[in-house]
């Protein structure tokens, strides 16, 4: 019998495993206890999908059941981007969003992402109540269903297309007029929910750009639908070879992550855009506020908060910890090294689609390359590098591990240890400004190892260090 888990960005299985259709309809039935316990049943739910096996299908079984249990359905007509869903439920006063999405992840998984009427990801405590109620659930017909049809009856479902209300939300937010001057920008939706949402602006304006992978394909290509320079080649190949593009834009699977190629196919480093646009949105956008970044991203962001005077919030890593501060509006930009971010005024839940025209709106209206604008915060702010690598351990190693985090070092890596950070895992602050985090994944017998310093030799010995320390 299948225990249901949510992590930091809901509940993953693998289809015809974990993730089947009676194991959906619990988890389902315990959102619907949820929120009838919250008081909040009688706003509705907003329900959505990615690209992925099924999903249509478990969206109309969602459906049946939140109708059985007399909460009214907003069915989305057609898989949607995780923060179009942000949107809608906002944007409706629902109780919340139900996903149906594994985000990046292989083809052979799916998952169910919950979003309180908030609009951002889940919190601990909701998420904590929803796994409760399954679990006690799991293996009984603790659920009904009822048709659409007689859910229409009932005033219980209705299909929805929250794409134009979003794109037109889109357009006060970024000015694409700008972007009528940056040339041909290249697009990748990865086989995802951004086809349709890339495209459109930049086609009802005559903006010229070529597209790719933008079919159904719930293998994605034969690659997991992540932007990262490991799963692009072709993208990276095609801005490469044609000197027309300026710019490369892509979204995951589920269009809450941002992928950037500069005009010759650099990839570009998520942590970096992160930083690079919140030097924008203070100089150039006259915005006001701080920054939130996670744990495991780059004190590049600092360093630009610094120049800017305004505050730091480091959060545990999770968009939701990021997402609060937004709908607190105590920040300009929050973003996490994995490729999310969202801004003042906007949803708080990660937006590759945003993520991607700010870069564009960024790099038309200061008529450099990202690599040049790159250069020049650097030598405002000082260089610094990242990077990431996931260590795999030993059934020694890793009963070993509570045990070497709990008493760490004093001195590493031929520096002295400044701070110790444990908001979510063991960061390591080094005196000469470099640092190093082990977060252990909840799932499989890793560790991640993130590192930075002010160049690549030093980040060098800083990962290999990390290294040492955790496998020797």
């Amino acid at each position: 019998m299948a225990h249901i888990a949510f992590g930091t960005s809901g509940w993953r299985g693998i289809l015809c495993e974990d993730f089947t259709f009676e194991n959906v309809k619990v988890v389902i039935q315990a959102i619907a206890d949820h929120l009838k316990a919250a008081g909040e049943a009688d706003k509705g739910v907003v329900i959505g999908r990615d690209t992925r096996f099924m999903g249509k299908r478990f969206t109309e079984e969602a459906a049946a059941v939140l109708s059985a249990a007399g909460i009214k359905a907003f069915l989305c007509n057609r898989d949607v981007p995780t923060p179009v869903l942000s949107f809608e439920i906002l944007r409706r006063g629902a109780a919340g969003g139900i996903n149906f999405t594994a985000s990046h992840n292989p083809p052979e998984y799916n998952g169910i992402k919950f979003s309180p009427s908030w609009g951002g990801p889940a919190l601990p405590e909701t998420t904590k109540d929803i796994e409760r109620r399954a679990n006690e659930m799991m293996g009984e017909v603790c659920y009904g269903e009822l048709s659409q049809e007689e859910a229409q009856k009932r005033g219980l479902f209705e299909l929805i297309d929250p794409r134009e209300t979003y794109l037109s939300a889109l357009e006060q937010k970024i000015d694409f007029d700008a972007l009528k001057t940056i040339g041909t920008l290249a697009l990748n939706p990865l086989y995802g929910t951004g086809r349709g949402y890339l495209d459109a602006p930049l086609q009802k304006r005559g903006i010229p750009y070529t597209i790719i992978n933008d079919h159904l394909d719930p293998y994605f290509g034969g690659q997991p639908p992540e932007p990262s320079e490991a799963h692009i080649p072709d993208f990276i190949t095609l801005v490469k070879n044609d000197p027309q593009i300026r710019l490369g834009l892509s979204t995951d699977g589920d269009a809450d992550r941002f992928g950037i190629l500069d005009a010759d196919g650099t990839y570009i480093e998520p942590n970096y855009i992160i930083a690079l646009l919140l030097d924008y949105l203070i100089r150039v956008r006259k915005l006001s506020g701080g920054v939130a970044r996670s744990v495991a991203t780059s004190h590049f962001v600092d360093a630009v908060a610094k120049k800017h005077g305004v505050t730091v919030y480091e959060t545990p890593v999770g968009f939701k910890y990021i997402g609060e501060l937004i709908t607190q509006d105590k920040i300009v930009i929050g973003g996490e090294e994995s490729a999310g971010l969202t801004i003042k005024g906007h949803v708080p839940e990660k937006d590759g689609i945003l993520a991607c025209f700010l870069v564009a709106e960024m790099v038309a209206r200061e008529g450099k390359t990202v690599r040049e604008l790159l250069e020049r915060l650097y030598g405002e702010v000082g260089r610094f590098v990242t990077r990431r690598a996931n260590l795999r351990l030993s059934a020694e190693l890793e009963a070993a591990y509570p045990g070497k985090v709990a008493s760490v070092p004093t001195e590493i890596a031929g520096s002295k240890v400044k701070d110790v950070v444990t908001v979510d895992g063991v960061k390591l602050i080094l005196e000469d400004g470099s640092w190093m985090l082990f977060r252990k994944s909840g799932t499989e017998p890793v560790v991640r190892l993130y590192g930075e310093a002010s160049n690549d030799a030093r980040l060098a010995e800083v990962m290999e260090a990390g290294k040492q320390f955790i496998l020797g």
